[in-house]
């Protein structure tokens, strides 16, 4: 780094070096007028790592998967120029505003004396406009200050936040001065209230409880905490979405609550009387739009007040650690000598143990496509162990989730919040980046893929990630497709003759393979046990031969 002897250092390496000394280790991003020197001394003075991407988008989305993964540990940085550079980052802000990821973006800007310039954009009003953070570097005096700050406010703010950097400043000298960006603990006192007191009732009266845990309750102490309260009153366990594979391997997991439940899962569900979220908002999907609510005593418990009845109204809700509050309930329980409800019993364990996901009742068709739910189930026994798995948006997307498994939420990385497809593949290379050493799993659809998985799948051979790409091929926009038939109108404007998608993935310097039928999956076995590069798996699908509720 050019540092004087004065101690002083150029404006663009202070900016580095701030995000080095405060453990970045990795930035997504293009490079161009407005970023182009900072992202140079974070690679060259600073030995850190830059990834570039394909498009600005990429890099946006690549840095929410980063800071998704493995429960958030590290916040995801990406580096975009100014003006279109920007302006080509608005879905992933909005995808990582409604996520609540926290993700710092850092953009050029124009020389304010530039009033004509053609990349000029309202970049402070389209980062407000879709809800993302926005922090202007005021002068070269305050910019380390200014980048920390926008740090501490994306970890606090739960949410992307945008750091204006003006070109103007690059080349000015300032005198360094270390800012530390320190995130106090979340962890609340639980206060004695007539909350807990009620719902320590309504857990005391309960018959047939039920457990949800969300993605605030995903701590290992709070996990901990959760399931010893299960076990003392013998609720089967359930998880929203976020919260995937949480207590998987535990008796009495019911997997995911909401629209994606298994058979014995709703079957539960529906017959209890009282359903106690730890770290839910308790949206419409984990209410399975609202049949899991209804008739049923809700208890909801949140460290955020602004979560408690959000989404549904609970009869109760409490605000705390979610952890803490279990372990009071547990105290409080074992004071009044509460028995258990009975809900453990050898019936449903019986159900649990022995349920086995629907299949096809072919495992290929004539026409050199594959049954949906049958390749699910092979892809869960043939992908590698201790995954990471990343799931697009789309109608393929629902049935992934219950079949293909995690070893928990720190292992699962959803892009779905803004209901969008096309942004999966990216979200995994942000986590391949993170989890260096584990195998990542993207499962996408074919229109997702080509919408922006396309776009980035060499930057993920370009990183050398250990990325795997499951595109479930229907040539078609699936969810219209059904829309068609289902009006009796012809489906051909959503149809597609794509390329071959294996081909694609070799010319981009992966590997690629394609399943046309049941003896493909040797071959597709024995892709993944060789693979030395990123791997995609083309499965070949019927679109009139997936079900209306995939």
């Amino acid at each position: 780094m050019s540092e004087a002897a004065d101690g002083t250092m150029k404006v663009h390496e202070a900016i580095a070096r701030c995000l080095r000394d405060n453990g970045v280790e990795t930035i997504f991003g293009l490079m161009g007028d407005g970023n182009m020197f900072m992202c140079d001394s974070f690679i060259r003075d600073c030995g850190g790592e830059f990834i570039a991407a394909a498009h600005e988008v990429g890099a946006a989305l690549m840095a929410l998967g980063y800071s998704t993964v493995d429960l958030g540990k590290k916040l995801g940085v990406a580096s975009v120029t100014h003006g279109p550079g920007m302006v080509n980052t608005v879905t992933a802000l909005l995808q990582g505003v409604k996520a609540s990821t926290p993700m710092l973006l850092i953009c050029g800007d124009v020389k304010a004396e530039d009033r004509l310039s053609l990349q000029k954009a309202p970049q402070r009003e389209l980062a407000m406009v879709v809800g993302a953070g926005f922090e202007q570097i005021r002068s070269p005096r305050t910019a380390v200050a200014d980048t920390a700050m926008a740090m501490r406010r994306a970890i606090l703010e739960r949410r992307p936040v945008v750091l204006n950097a003006p070109v103007d400043f690059d080349w000015v000298d300032i005198e360094y001065k270390p800012v530390r960006v320190h995130i106090p603990e979340g962890r609340a006192v639980v206060q004695a209230s007539d909350d807990l007191d009620n719902a320590v009732g309504m857990i005391a009266a309960a018959k047939r409880p039920v457990i949800v845990a969300g993605r605030g309750a995903c701590s290992p102490d709070a996990r901990a905490s959760i399931l010893r309260l299960a076990k003392r009153i013998e609720a089967p366990m359930a998880v929203t979405l976020k919260a995937k594979d949480l207590f998987r391997g535990e008796d009495y997991d019911l997997g995911i609550c909401g629209v994606e439940s298994t058979d014995p899962a709703v079957e539960t569900i529906l017959a209890s009387d009282c359903l106690i979220f730890f770290g839910a908002s308790i949206t419409k999907a984990t209410s399975s739009l609202g049949a899991f609510v209804k008739g049923r005593r809700i208890i909801q418990i949140n460290q955020e007040p602004e979560e408690i009845g959000k989404n549904v109204l609970p009869d109760v809700g409490v605000v705390g650690d979610p952890g803490g509050v279990a372990d009071l309930i547990v105290h409080w329980l074992d004071e009044a000598e509460i028995p258990p409800s009975g809900g453990y019993t050898d019936e449903l364990k019986h159900k649990l143990e022995t349920y086995r996901f629907e299949t096809g009742p072919d495992a290929d068709y004539d026409n050199g496509t594959v049954d949906y739910r049958h390749a699910l189930v092979r892809l869960e026994e043939i992908l590698p162990q201790g995954r990471v798995l990343a799931t697009d948006g789309g109608r393929i997307t629902r049935r992934i989730w219950p079949v293909i498994r995690v070893d928990g939420p720190g292992s699962f990385v959803p892009a779905l919040d803004f209901g969008s497809i096309g942004l999966g593949v990216s979200h995994a290379i942000g986590a391949a980046a993170a989890m260096r050493g584990r195998p990542v799993v993207a499962t996408v659809g074919d229109g997702a893929f080509m919408n922006g998985g396309l776009t980035e799948f060499n930057t993920a051979v370009r990183a050398k990630l250990d990325l795997i790409v499951v595109v479930a091929n229907d040539s078609a926009y699936g969810a219209e497709h059904i829309k068609f038939e289902r009006k009796q109108r012809d489906p051909a404007p959503s149809l597609f003759d794509w390329p071959e998608f294996a081909d694609v993935a070799i010319s981009l310097g992966g590997q690629g393979v394609t399943v046309r039928c049941d003896a493909d999956w040797a071959k597709a076995a024995d892709a993944i046990k060789n693979r030395k590069a990123p791997l995609l798996i083309d499965v070949k699908l019927d679109p009139s031969r997936i079900s209306e509720d995939e």
